[in-house]
């Protein structure tokens, strides 16, 4: 079952000071990433899903994860 800070007690009390979030934007602003597709077969993304459940994080981040090694990997290699 998914969690959102909204449905936390008090959140409707929470004040955001606009300079620290200015400050987190210009720290992310070269970290965006670039949207991509990959056409996968349904049983793979039902294992990754599964996968990604039982390490406590999102299928796609582990996709992201599996790939930044991979190539890593396949760097050292070369």
């Amino acid at each position: 079952m998914s969690r959102y800070v909204k449905n936390e007690l008090g959140y409707e009390n929470v004040e955001f000071e606009g300079r620290k979030i200015r400050q987190a934007l210009r720290r992310t602003k070269g970290a965006r990433k670039q949207p991509t597709s990959v056409a996968l077969d349904a049983e793979l993304i039902k294992a990754l899903k599964a996968e990604g459940e039982a390490r406590g994080v999102p299928y796609q981040v582990l996709m992201r994860m599996f790939i930044i090694e991979g190539f890593r990997r396949l760097k050292k290699t070369a």
